[in-house]
């Protein structure tokens, strides 16, 4: 599907640039997503678009699941009335449906929305509340791909001919129940988001969700690079009016990967101009617990930018309310894995690093365990040791960019838990953690991400040390706070590419030590925030800072963001050592 046509280039003053759209031809053209349970019907769904006719032509349904349910255009009246929009589920007998009282016109812009409500199916078009109907019986359950733009795999025509734009589709959450305002700018992702796609003129696989994988169908290749013989159809920038949020002061900024062929080409970078300078970098710490007024688990997610000082800021919250789980981040999406409240999990969570929102499911570890400790590069996730309630040596792996569930990577040289972790771009370390027995660990290990097998001997600490952090630039890893047995303040530095002991750094600020905090990086600066102070039981919203290059003590960067602290907070960054 594709020639493409872009506009995407915001000048200094400028706030806003155009949505965009994917063109569909009416006869073979569909986006498809391989079947999960995301599109399966439930208590509440919501699915809307805008969309836009070239011709109308007979019955073309454009987003659904074959067999399960559908929303279109009926030509016939089959199920609703003729020449209306149309949502239906089957109920393994019948088709449920409600009809619109619109009839479409070919080149006008319609926002369409379908919900169900309970056993409520409404038909919403641009705000309007047009029809409803009482669903009798349960929707089928049927395993088979969601489309986009076309009624299956196997028939030929009864695709749209026209353009689908910002194709979002939310489980578990009726978005519209009463008359309201089309939205005039690009939709975001909800919490019960489960897929938002369309959106992007310059990537027809965009899902911006992040939860899955889209192939293309029809005279486009099913590649995000067009090609000479494409025929002119797929992404293009024509939209409803819809604008999105730009930068008004960074200046020009490209977005995406733009070719130009001709005798001489020329190819402009990919990602934004933030995306390609993250020295400044954002980090993210979530989860943990309080004692105010009594030991109290915790959901917030907080963030800040590490080249700068100051308090962190809300982002939003993990899945639940939880303690001691693992993270890991690549230069786009932060990951947690695991955790000890309310019950030992292996349910692993995302979030996306540039934007603020809530946590969305990710998949599932190889097994359920808390305390792992969290390595990346820029593109494969670690999850080491862990305990549940025994110890563990596994190492779970998870490629960061799509979803699904963790791999056996390996084993670490012991059992263990609640170790330091960070990585450079081929090595993952992990120092220290509580060994079986209660004993305190002072091993490091290291394993080279891109392959799998078992860890090997790094080194040591200085000294046994558990629930202390990790921050890394390319080079260097260095590990702070802890128990020791008692309370450390210590700060303590290795070089990743080397094998060897680690050496004394500096201390952290304070006149004691804290433990349960944690760590995150850029390629600069490595910042330690929250943490644990046992005399009396209190959580500390301390934050501090160092030049991972240097040596010398800590300064302070600010505070965690919530006046009661944060002990056993997890932390990441868009831009660690691991991210060449």
């Amino acid at each position: 599907m594709a020639n493409l046509r872009v506009n995407k280039i915001a000048a200094v003053g400028v706030s806003t640039e155009n949505t965009g759209s994917v063109f569909f031809d009416g006869t073979d053209d569909r986006l498809d997503i391989a079947s999960s349970t995301d599109f399966r019907i439930a208590d509440s769904n919501t699915f809307e678009c805008w969309i836009n006719y070239n011709s109308l032509g007979s019955n073309n349904l454009f987003l659904g699941v074959e067999s399960s349910y559908w929303i279109g255009y009926n030509n016939t009246g089959v199920g609703g009335a003729s020449d209306k929009f149309v949502f239906t589920i089957y109920n393994g007998s019948s088709w449920q449906a409600v009809s619109s009282s619109t009839t479409p016109v070919v080149g006008t812009w319609y926002h369409l929305a379908a919900i169900k409500d309970g056993t409520s199916l409404k038909m919403f078009i641009n705000g309007a509340l047009e029809n409803t109907t009482t669903m009798s019986g349960t929707a089928a359950v049927v395993n088979d791909f969601f489309n986009i733009g076309k009624w299956n795999q196997a028939s030929a025509g009864q695709g749209v001919n026209g353009y689908l734009s910002n194709v979002r589709v939310c489980k578990g959450h009726a978005v519209y129940t009463s008359n309201f305002a089309p939205p005039t700018r690009e939709l975001e992702v909800h919490p019960e988001t489960v897929l938002l796609a369309c959106y992007d003129g310059e990537n027809i696989f965009a899902d911006k969700s992040g939860r899955h994988i889209i192939a293309a169908y029809g005279d486009r290749l099913s590649s995000p690079t067009p090609t000479a013989t494409d025929s002119p159809i797929g992404i293009t920038t024509f939209n409803p009016g819809l604008t999105r949020s730009v930068d008004a002061t960074a200046g020009p900024t490209f977005q995406g990967g733009v070719g130009f062929v001709s005798q001489n080409w020329l190819t402009l970078p990919k990602g934004t101009t933030t995306d390609r300078n993250r020295t400044g970098g954002r980090a993210i710490q979530g989860a943990g617990f309080n004692f105010t007024p009594s030991q109290t688990y915790i959901n917030s997610i907080f963030y800040y930018q590490i080249s700068s000082t100051g308090n962190a800021l809300d982002f939003g919250d993990l899945l639940s309310a939880e303690g001691q789980i693992g993270s890991l981040g690549s230069s786009t999406r932060g990951i947690f894995a695991g955790q000890s409240n309310p019950a030992v999990s292996n349910v692993i969570q995302f979030v996306t690093i540039a934007t603020t929102g809530n946590a969305v499911n990710f998949g599932d570890m190889t097994d359920t365990k808390w305390a792992s400790g969290g390595a990346a590069n820029s593109t494969r996730g670690l999850f080491a040791g862990g305990r549940q309630p025994g110890y563990r040596a596994t190492i779970d792996y998870i490629t960061i960019a799509t979803l699904g569930d963790a791999a056996d990577f390996g084993d670490l040289t012991a059992t263990g838990h609640e170790m330091s972790a960070a990585s450079s771009p081929t090595r993952a370390i992990f120092a220290g953690g509580s060994a079986p027995g209660g004993s305190i660990s002072n091993l490091i290990d290291y394993v080279t991400i891109a392959t799998t097998g078992n860890a090997l001997d790094f080194g040591d600490l200085t000294s046994t040390r558990k629930v202390s952090a990790g921050v890394a630039s390319q080079t260097r890893m260095c590990v702070g706070g802890g128990l020791n047995p008692g309370v450390d303040q210590g700060i303590e530095y290795l070089t990743i590419s080397t094998l060897g002991n680690a050496q004394d750094f500096g201390n952290l600020t304070g006149s004691e030590g804290r433990w349960g905090l944690g760590g995150t990086s850029n390629s600069i600066r490595g910042v330690f925030g929250g943490g644990y102070d046992p005399s009396p039981a209190t959580a500390l919203n301390t934050m501090d800072y160092i030049t991972i290059a240097s040596t010398g003590n800590a300064n302070d960067f600010g505070d965690i963001g919530t006046s009661t602290g944060v002990a056993f907070a997890t932390g990441l960054s868009d831009s660690h050592g691991g991210i060449s």
